[in-house]
């Protein structure tokens, strides 16, 4: 799988999730031997780019692997410049989200709202591209509402254009994330398109990996969700993928060491206060992924409000708990 100049390791992508794909997060999943891993989404306006949630986004301090951006906007030359600001803040790869369904972004036609006017995708995809000089992915969903999937137009505007890869959710905007992800608009955008195309949606395991690449022809895979809670899937679908039958999941003791260590970035990361904050979510994924939080212990950890407090709780459920995580 090759971005512009680049050629991934592998045909794994971890996508970008706002408030999820941090540093630390991404840092863990590239351990874990994920073959790019983007950024969560940059706004583009200028009035943002010096606010600390903007800064720490880009901060890719003692970051390994390649730096993919994402941003946001709706207007070409704030793009532009935004592609060309993160491009001198130390992005690799810019992407740009034309695929987040969220209603607070749709709203000021910005992600998914874009698909629904070709010409300001174009001009969006022109202006970036001729204002930066490293190479531009553009991540869409397959159209607005199932009556309305205009994802091989799209991906012609985009090769034309000279986007350098192209991901594709399976879902329109409409349905957000609700229902099943079909990959029958990838297969034909796939074939309609000489871009790399990127797969996307409900990949949860390398069997659903396997027959996603097998049936839409995709040259990588996009994997979001299924890696909250769960950052060794990239490590177990490449073992799997390449026909390592011998892979053996990460022991319970070996789950708590990722846990402790993902903790102790965050705090480092964000400092205390946020770290704690912010931590509460991946500790949920991590024992929803395990068989479900110790319902004694659930209330405390999600109140506890020091790095010490949070982390000798969770510790304490991995001395005291019976997982059923196999």
């Amino acid at each position: 799988m090759k971005i512009g100049s680049y050629t991934l390791k592998n045909k794994l992508i971890l996508a970008p999730m706002a408030g999820i794909t941090d540093r630390p997060f991404r840092e863990l999943s590239r351990q874990f031997g994920v073959g790019l891993a983007v950024s969560e989404m940059v706004a583009s306006n200028p009035s943002l780019q010096k606010h600390r949630r903007t800064l720490l986004k880009t901060d890719y301090t003692g970051e390994t692997g390649l730096r993919s951006v994402q941003i946001l906007g709706t207007d070409p030359q704030q793009m532009a410049d935004a592609a060309l600001l993160n491009q001198q803040r130390g992005a690799q790869i810019i992407d740009i989200n034309m695929g987040c369904p969220a209603k607070k972004v749709c709203s000021v036609a910005a992600g998914s709202a874009l698909l629904r006017d070709e010409e300001l995708v174009k001009k969006i995809l022109d202006a970036i591209i001729n204002n930066v000089d490293i190479p531009v992915t553009l991540k869409i969903r397959t159209g607005w509402d199932k009556d309305n999937k205009n994802a091989i137009n799209i991906a012609k505007i985009a090769e034309q254009a000279g986007i350098a890869a192209l991901t594709i959710h399976g879902r329109t905007r409409a349905c957000k994330f609700q229902g099943e992800a079909e990959y029958n608009t990838i297969r034909q955008v796939k074939q309609a398109v000489s871009l790399p195309i990127i797969a996307n949606g409900d990949i949860t395991d390398a069997q659903k990996a396997q027959q996603v690449l097998d049936y839409t022809k995709a040259d990588a895979i996009m994997i979001g969700r299924a890696a909250q809670g769960k950052p060794w899937i990239f490590d177990e679908m490449q073992q799997q993928l390449s026909g390592n039958s011998s892979y053996k999941k990460p022991s319970i003791t070996e789950i708590q060491l990722v846990i402790n260590n993902h903790l102790e970035n965050l705090y480092s990361f964000y400092g205390d206060l946020s770290g704690v904050r912010i931590a509460r979510k991946h500790i949920g994924w991590y024992f929803d992924n395990l068989g479900g939080f110790p319902a004694a212990l659930k209330k405390e950890i999600y109140q506890a409000v020091t790095p010490l407090q949070q982390i000798s709780l969770v510790n304490s459920a991995f001395s005291n708990t019976e997982f059923s995580y196999q």
